[in-house]
C-alpha cells in the first residue's frame, strides 16, 4: 500500500484527488494540507509518513518549491510529486530542482496521476513526456551514467540547462554566441534521446551533475 499526502490550497480540488485516489487499489490517503506549512506540521506529528507527497506550486505560506526542498532535507527518502496548471520548462526545472521527483499538470487525466504515483514509488522519477527512449531506460538506473561521449563545453552547457537561467543568459555566462548555444542544445537533445530541455535537466539531476 502506497501512503500519499496532498497539499493544494483549493479545497475542492484536493478532497477531489483524495476521494478518487482513496478509491484506488494499492492507494492509502494519510494527510490533506492547505499549505506548506501545515502539511510539513502534519507529517512532522504522524506516526504513519507518507511514501509520496503531491504538492501544488502556488500555495500561501509556503509554495510548492519551499515545501519540497523541507521535506527533501528532513525526510529525503520519500517521494515528491509536482501537480500545478503552469507548463513552462523553467517552472518544472526549478521544481525538480527543490526535489521533486515528478510533474503533472492539473488539467491531465486521472488516470495519469495515478500512474505518476505508481512511477515515482518503483522508478524514483516519473518521466512523463519529458524524455525518451534510451533516456527513460538510464534514468531508471539507480546510479546514471553516461553512456555517451560528451565535451567539456556540452558538460557545462548541460549543467546550466537544469538551471532557471534563460538559453540567452546561459550563452552570456559561457561568453558564447546563442547560436553556438542553439549548437550544443541540439546535440545533447540528440545523445541523450530527448526533445526538451527539461529532459536534459532530469538527466543532469540523476547523474549528479547538479545536486537539489
Amino acid at each position: 500500500m502506497i501512503r500519499v499526502a496532498i497539499a493544494d490550497d483549493h479545497v475542492i480540488l484536493r478532497r477531489g484527488v483524495a476521494e478518487m485516489l482513496s478509491k484506488t487499489d494499492g492507494l492509502s490517503v494519510v494527510a490533506e494540507a492547505g499549505n506548506g506549512v501545515e502539511l510539513i506540521d502534519k507529517l512532522q506529528q504522524s506516526y504513519t509518513l507518507p511514501d509520496v507527497c503531491i504538492l501544488d506550486i502556488n500555495m500561501p505560506e509556503m509554495n510548492g518549491y519551499e515545501t519540497a526542498k523541507a521535506i527533501n532535507k528532513k525526510w529525503p527518502t520519500m517521494r515528491i510529486l509536482a501537480l500545478s496548471m503552469y507548463d513552462t520548462e523553467l517552472n518544472v526545472i526549478k521544481m525538480l530542482r527543490s526535489g521533486a521527483h515528478g510533474y503533472i499538470l492539473k488539467d491531465s487525466d486521472p488516470e495519469e496521476l495515478k500512474v505518476a504515483i505508481f512511477s515515482v514509488c518503483k522508478n524514483g522519477y516519473y518521466h512523463s513526456e519529458l524524455v525518451t527512449g534510451k533516456m527513460m531506460h538510464e534514468l531508471g538506473e539507480e546510479d546514471a551514467k553516461f553512456n555517451v561521449e560528451i565535451s567539456e563545453k556540452e558538460m557545462q552547457f548541460l549543467k546550466y540547462s537544469a538551471t532557471e537561467m534563460t538559453y540567452k543568459e546561459i550563452a552570456s555566462e559561457m561568453k558564447l554566441s546563442t547560436r553556438t548555444i542553439d549548437g550544443y542544445r541540439e546535440s545533447l537533445f540528440k545523445k541523450f534521446n530527448t526533445t526538451t530541455r527539461t529532459g536534459l535537466a532530469i538527466y543532469a539531476i540523476r547523474a549528479g551533475l547538479v545536486h537539489v
